[in-house]
């Protein structure tokens, strides 16, 4: 059964209207997310914002009246797509103001082509996109933990003793995209195969 990426009221809340392109890692990767996740959460009491499963972004919209047609058109992408690799590579943050726990994901050719390939597709379109970057810009991740809220103190401490580079890099390969969106304080998703 898919479980959630945001399940709490606050969250669904924070998110209504939007839209996700994610990949979902199963294997390796998702077992270092949930390893640093755990650790993470201990130390917090898991008191401590979170997504409840693992995975990457590839892009964020805002089209709560154009999800078809958005749908459509990441649909169309992906039946062009090879499967992508994915490398965790280190566990990392992203400053303040953002302050979020990270594993930093390697820019595997698969995982960048993915990304120039949407931002291609999207190219020509008006779809509102959030927090947009350029494939050059964008650091490919899972978010760990979001400690946004936490004294500056408290996460730079926090921050210092979480980071690291990785001793064993897990790998995996991803054959599918999902396009998760929020309506009515619900997380819906569609599970969408890579390659024809």
């Amino acid at each position: 059964m898919r479980r959630p990426f945001m399940d709490t009221p606050d969250q669904l809340a924070s998110l209504e209207g939007q839209q996700y392109l994610v990949l979902r890692p199963t294997i390796g990767v998702a077992s270092l997310f949930r390893e640093v996740q755990d650790a993470a959460l201990a130390r917090f009491g898991g008191d401590i914002r979170h997504p409840r499963t693992e995975h990457a972004t590839l892009r964020a919209f805002a089209e709560p009246d154009r999800r078809a047609e958005l749908a459509a058109l990441i649909r169309r992408w992906a039946a062009d797509q090879h499967p992508i690799e994915v490398t965790a590579e280190a566990v990392d943050a992203f400053p303040a103001p953002w302050q979020v726990l990270i594993v930093r994901l390697a820019r595997t050719a698969s995982l960048v082509s993915a990304y120039a390939s949407l931002s291609a597709a999207l190219e020509h379109t008006d779809f509102r996109r959030l927090d947009e970057l350029s494939v050059d810009d964008w650091t490919f991740h899972l978010s760990v933990v979001y400690g946004r809220s936490l004294e500056p103190a408290v996460w730079e401490d926090f921050r210092e003793a979480s980071v690291s580079e990785l001793g064993r890099k897990p790998t995996e390969t991803i054959v599918e995209a999902e396009l998760v969106w929020y309506q009515d304080g619900t997380e819906h998703a569609e599970l969408i195969p890579l390659g024809r």
